[in-house]
């Protein structure tokens, strides 16, 4: 007698890319009862995951660029330490970027690109609680709310029209005059003419073991980590049938290509090209700042946040556009460290680490979340922006629905690859 041949196990999807949002989609694909392979040339949480301001929030529907943006291109120029600047060097490669992001700066646009933002930002810090229940990380989620705060009343009238646009998507927040903004944050310098508290925000406690853990999590529950560099793709006609990595091939049943910044050259090699570049991001971390916040602070008048961490006091923001290959300006951190200073005086610096990232962006402030153009069994997860944390769980429950031919529950078409 003859027995029957083992039927043979269906090959893995694999996801490039291990930073937040890559990890969120192993751990919803993983949840659909997929075998998944998450590949990645560092270890989960080391790229741009490392040292972002951790701030979860439903409230970002305001892209970064907005109308009269271009008539600021000047001075991006000119100076290379404001909160929004460009290297020289680099003007010829960000050129057709550019373009794409002052085209997107129009009114209308804007609306079009809040609305894009507001349906996917909702629901995201609810599209995390099955993945922290997973991993047993619900106590690193903080749900304090965050408050943006203006020097100048002129600096708040010039958002009131950004603050206009929220309420249009429905964003829940509250305008404080300085004596309630102090009793709020007591802790900041009374130099403060205005605050806007928003209670629909979070932020976790480490980002960077926030996304260990999860991956931690992704692989008790099956999954698996491998540690290689994609360097290109076996394909069909219309579908990719192995992800090569340096160390050799990978047969797979689909791939999800969510490798952040890196993610151009990726999609290159499957015939997409779609305008994805670099804001390099700065932070310094102050594990003794003594800087008392009950809260994530923003300040959108100089570009950068405070986040309270376990590990210390994180100071983060500012975009510089100089792509993938420039050494780090750290005169950046230090001007991170100068506006700080204004809020505590006497920040301790004692033991402080500084570290420049890569958010991956699009010139309209809008991710790519979708199926490749050309090939039938590949996703595309990256360009969030400032909103990579933020959208990271909601992204991944999205490419899950996508891949197994579910309702999204949105319409989709405002996050396809070829959109430009």
């Amino acid at each position: 007698m003859i027995s029957p041949m083992a039927s043979k196990e269906p090959d893995p999807i694999v996801v490039v890319g291990a930073g937040i949002v890559g990890v969120c989609c192993a751990l919803y694909l993983l949840r659909d009862g997929h075998r998944v392979v998450l590949v990645d040339r560092g270890a989960p949480g080391e790229g741009t995951s490392f040292g972002n301001g951790s701030i979860i929030t439903e409230e970002a529907v305001v892209p970064v660029q907005t109308p009269g943006v271009a008539r600021k291109v000047p001075g991006m120029l000119a100076d290379p330490l404001g909160p929004l600047a460009i290297r020289w060097s680099y003007l010829p490669q960000i050129a057709p970027w550019l373009f794409h992001f002052i085209r997107s700066s129009s009114p209308r646009r804007v609306e079009e690109i809040s609305i894009a933002l507001g349906q996917l930002l909702e629901g995201s810090l609810k599209a995390y609680e099955p993945l922290l229940e997973a991993a047993g990380i619900q106590d690193m989620v903080k749900r304090s709310g965050w408050v943006s705060v203006y020097e100048t009343e002129a600096g708040f009238k010039s958002y009131e029209p950004m603050l206009e646009l929220q309420r249009r998507r429905g964003v829940k927040f509250d305008v404080l005059p300085a004596e309630e903004l102090r009793q709020l944050e007591p802790g900041l310098a009374p130099i403060f003419r205005r605050g806007v508290f928003y209670p629909d925000v979070a932020h976790t406690v480490n980002n960077f073991r926030f996304v260990q853990e999860l991956a931690a999590a992704f692989v008790r529950l099956g999954g698996e980590i491998r540690r290689a560099s994609v360097v290109g793709f076996e394909q069909g006609e219309s579908d990719v049938r192995a992800v090569v990595t340096e160390e050799g091939k990978l047969p797979c049943s689909g791939v999800v290509i969510a490798a952040g910044a890196w993610s151009k050259a990726l999609t290159a090699m499957l015939g997409s090209r779609p305008p994805l570049d670099t804001e390099r991001g700065y932070h310094l971390t102050l594990p003794h700042a003594a800087a008392s916040l009950r809260m994530p602070v923003y300040s959108t008048e100089r570009g950068f946040v405070c986040t309270p961490l376990e590990n210390g006091l994180r100071v983060a923001g500012t975009v510089e556009l100089g792509g993938l290959t420039a050494a780090p300006n750290w005169k950046r951190a230090e001007v991170l460290y100068q506006n700080a200073s204004r809020w505590f005086p006497g920040l301790d610096r004692r033991d402080e680490s500084r570290w420049m990232g890569y958010r991956p962006s699009m010139p309209d402030s809008v991710p790519v979340i979708g199926p490749s153009p050309r090939h039938r069994n590949a996703v595309f997860a990256f360009g969030h922006g400032h909103c990579g944390l933020s959208l990271a769980a909601r992204t991944g429950d999205l490419v899950s629905a996508l891949i197994a031919g579910r309702d999204p529950g949105i319409d989709m078409r405002p996050y396809r690859a070829d959109r430009f």
